[in-house]
């Protein structure tokens, strides 16, 4: 009896220990960012610390799982600060699903950040693939280039939380034993990726954001459509499909050459006609 009940109290401590931490970070008198990261890998490549402070760890899975690749350091990426490009030019891609384990041992509230840039494909549908979160489906049908196009810095940005042994993602709930394994799917359209990716303690609001993209620009219909989902669910908004709230804006719009030109509906008419009179003319004269 005495030892249940002292379970029980170290239980209560704990989760009264988790609560006033989080209560600390939210006034602002909490850990730095870096402080709160866990967990941080550069895939592909070395180790690495980013403007932020995170130390990104040289990837484990080197000589192990998949391929790494530097292909594109060659390259600028858009949307990346200078000092921290290398975390989107290096990846590691397997011709199969691969992924990373990350430990966890302390209840909250975590996010997990994704980092991609395309760097070889010019176009979509070329490389497609899914994310899963210890079996949850959490990004589903990234297409890289589709959402920001070509060497440009893109974030995958998934929010979870850990309470009394259970992990609860989107909407799902599964058993947690301490470790998180974030796997990389792969689809019908070439092989899964990834460039970078940590795991740090904190909410939406405390993730560093990108540079923003001067092709990335709302359509009229998209706002309208996003003024109409307020009142919904999940913090008062519908969950908009990832890939459709922003497009790549390539160009001015190219007027229709046909809208105005009623030509090619008179040519049938005064063939017609043409046809028509002398026929009309030769009847006369029988």
């Amino acid at each position: 009896m005495q030892r249940v009940t002292a379970q029980l109290v170290a239980g209560l401590l704990a989760a009264v220990l988790s609560l006033l931490t989080e209560q600390c970070w939210a006034d602002g008198g909490g850990p730095s960012l870096a402080e709160r990261v866990i967990w941080a890998v550069n895939a592909g490549g070395e180790a690495h610390v980013d403007v932020h402070g995170i130390h990104f760890k040289k990837d484990p899975l080197e000589g192990k799982i998949g391929k790494a690749s530097d292909y594109g350091v060659r390259l600028p990426i858009l949307r990346s600060s200078p000092e921290d490009q290398i975390l989107y030019q290096t990846e590691r891609y397997s011709e199969d699903t691969f992924g990373y384990d990350v430990p966890i041992r302390e209840e909250g509230d975590y996010i997990l950040v994704m980092k991609y840039a395309e760097v070889y494909f010019a176009q979509s549908q070329q490389k497609v693939f899914d994310v899963r979160l210890n079996g949850h489906m959490v990004v589903k049908d990234l297409d890289i280039f589709e959402r920001v196009g070509h060497s440009t810095a893109h974030d995958e940005i998934v929010p979870f939380s850990i309470r009394r042994g259970k992990l609860s993602v989107q909407g799902e709930v599964s058993t947690f034993n301490g470790k998180l394994t974030v796997e990389f799917v792969k689809g019908y359209y070439d092989n899964p990726k990834i460039c970078a990716l940590y795991v740090m303690k904190g909410t939406l609001e405390d993730v560093p954001k990108l540079q923003p993209h001067p092709g990335l620009v709302k359509s009229d219909d998209e706002d309208d459509e996003e003024e109409d989902s307020e009142g919904g669910e999940e913090g008062g908004k519908k969950k908009v499909p990832a890939g459709s709230k922003y497009r790549v804006q390539s160009g001015p719009r190219t007027p229709n050459p046909y809208a105005a030109d009623n030509s090619s509906l008179m040519f049938p008419i005064l063939v017609a006609f043409g046809v028509f009179i002398p026929t009309l003319f030769c009847l006369c004269r029988l």
